[in-house]
């Protein structure tokens, strides 16, 4: 009997959206570097303890983008990120009023069961802010300088990932402490932060030097790519979806192509070679989409199950087992498209999560043994697990340490499941090479549901495109005016890449909480609003109107982070 064996590659894709506020240089948002700390820390060192695993890893370049501006921050010491701001404040006695409230609203925004609870004086800390909260301001102001520095060091430490508590001395010395920090032991944990952000990129670098991951990207903010092409592609697999007024966004194909060369050529200077291969923004991609990636030289993309579904309904090939294996489309020549196993995914997403690490490692390594077990004589699956590298984890004991650590440990030894890279699997000779299939066509859609519903259709959402619209149409009479110069020009472009970004379509519509919908729509058009500023021209009052129905025209800056907070 031939010696059969699987393919598993890993696709950790790695993303945050921009929360500067370009207009004032504010981080409205600490997500970039809390992940950062925890989670984009925790995923390399998971492999650099198992060198027998190899992955993908996927950057967007506007995560390390705001990576690289917190570093910065750390080696000027000016920092716009209000929480590190306090974390660095020698004395919290005398702090506005303002500062209070945001340590208050920010500094229990997790997941309590497994960031709050095992820590029993971070968990005192909010029993009494939970019981002078019904008393009402007068009795939270009572609260110390004291109280405030404790807080403002725990919220970091439980931040911290499971690895780094492990190799730096200093987290376990301040988590044993509990109580009591000092000016001198913040600085220290501020000074910590720092070096592990500063470390994230070298490391990834170096795993990739030594042939263990392969780097991928997504284009330069994260759009919604088959959208910037043609607004009908949403039709595609929705044939009824309502669209926006505009009949499509202005200039689109060179935007996408401005997306796609920007990341390219940011990941060179980050990596040291542009990427094999690429994970379109939200797994979505259509005909159009995959022939710019093709041009560009991009050698594989990956997208979601749903997608393929849709692909080859009709066509008599639209099995679970159909995304074993590469396709092509005959129009776009030299790129593969992998697909990805939703269900296993979904597993490691939304459920290991309760289960002990060792029973969850060994049921999946089952399921992969059952999908080898089904495959016909010479076939050789690969099976492609692909989900976020950040958001998970939280719901995990440990932050996931000990589910990876059995996890990756057990397929290290595995004889017949081999971990490996798209880059390399296209490498190998054509005789041992899974052999491409190709799709009689492509369905536009995306890996949520195999439509494009989440970033259009929506009445809300179809508003914020048409608000999009008319700022493009600004921007290109601007700029075809010479009215700007070229370091105006090159701001102006900037903004407008941040306002192309996917996520703030996916926010609008009823199913999200109607305050982080408000907090979005307030922020979306502020983006808006100061793109018009770096035109030279005055914004449309439209902006000053919301674009949900449910939103607040006077939401504070307080109620958006709030929202914002809770939601991310």
């Amino acid at each position: 009997m031939p010696d059969r064996r699987l393919d598993l590659v890993f696709l950790w894709h790695m993303h945050q959206p921009d929360y500067r506020d370009h207009a004032s240089g504010e981080h409205v948002l600490p997500w970039v570097y809390l992940h950062a700390i925890k989670d984009y820390a925790d995923m390399a060192d998971h492999l650099e303890r198992h060198p027998g695993i190899r992955a993908v890893v996927n950057f967007v370049p506007v995560l390390l983008d705001q990576i690289e501006a917190y570093c910065r921050q750390f080696d000027s010491g000016e920092f716009h990120e209000p929480l590190l701001r306090l974390l660095a404040t020698p004395d919290l006695n005398h702090i506005p009023a303002a500062d209070r409230e945001l340590l208050l609203e920010a500094c229990f925004r997790s997941n309590h069961h497994t960031m709050l609870a095992p820590f029993p004086r971070y968990k005192r800390l909010h029993d009494l802010y939970e019981k002078l909260t019904p008393e009402g301001d007068a009795a939270l102001s009572y609260l110390s300088g004291a109280y405030f520095a404790d807080l403002v060091t725990w919220y970091h430490l439980a931040w911290t990932g499971e690895t780094e508590r492990r190799r730096r001395p200093l987290i376990a010395e301040l988590m044993s402490k509990g109580e009591g920090y000092g000016a001198d032991e913040r600085l220290a944990l501020l000074r910590l932060i720092g070096d592990i952000l500063r470390g994230l990129v070298p490391r990834y670098r170096a795993l990739q030097e030594r042939g263990q991951i392969e780097l991928a990207a997504t284009p330069d903010t994260h759009p919604l790519a088959p959208l910037l092409l043609d607004f009908q592609s949403a039709r595609e697999s929705l044939p009824e979806a309502p669209l926006p007024e505009a009949e499509a966004y202005p200039g689109g194909r060179q935007r996408l192509i401005a997306h796609i060369e920007a990341a390219r050529a940011a990941h060179a200077r980050r990596f040291g070679t542009a990427p094999t291969g690429m994970w379109p923004a939200e797994g979505a991609i259509s005909t159009g989409v995959v022939q710019q990636f093709a041009g560009h030289g991009c050698k594989w993309l990956a997208s979601g199950e749903g997608v393929l579904r849709n692909s080859l309904v009709g066509h008599g090939g639209s099995s679970h087992r159909a995304a074993y294996r590469p396709w092509s489309l005959p129009n776009a020549p030299g790129i593969a498209l992998f697909f990805r196993d939703e269900r296993l995914s979904d597993l490691i997403g939304f459920e290991y999560a309760k289960w002990h690490g060792r029973d969850a490692a060994q049921h999946l390594i089952g399921q992969l043994e059952g999908i080898l077990a089904d495959s016909a004589a010479g076939e050789r699956p690969v099976v492609s697990i692909i989900l976020d590298g950040e958001n998970a984890w939280e719901h995990y004991p440990y932050n996931g340490y000990f589910f990876f650590e059995d996890l990756y440990g057990l397929l290290e030894k595995h004889p017949r499941i081999r971990s490996t890279t798209y880059a390399e699997i296209l490498a190998r000779p054509a005789a041992s090479r899974p052999a491409s299939a190709p799709l009689p066509g492509l369905t536009a859609g995306s890996w949520v549901y195999g439509t494009l519903s989440t970033w259009i259709g929506d009445e809300e959402k179809n508003r914020a495109w048409d608000l999009l619209c008319a700022a493009k149409q600004s921007y290109d009479m601007v700029l075809g005016s010479e009215r700007l110069n070229p370091e105006e020009s090159a701001a102006a472009e900037r903004q407008l890449a941040i306002c192309e970004s996917s996520d703030w379509f996916w926010w609008f519509g009823d199913y999200n909480p109607s305050q982080a919908v408000a907090s979005f729509d307030q922020l979306y058009r502020r983006n808006l609003a100061n793109l018009y500023h770096l035109l030279k021209l005055p914004p449309p009052t439209q902006l000053d109107l919301p674009i949900s129905r449910g939103s607040d025209t006077a939401a504070t800056d307080g109620t958006m982070r709030r929202a914002l907070e809770q939601n991310k």
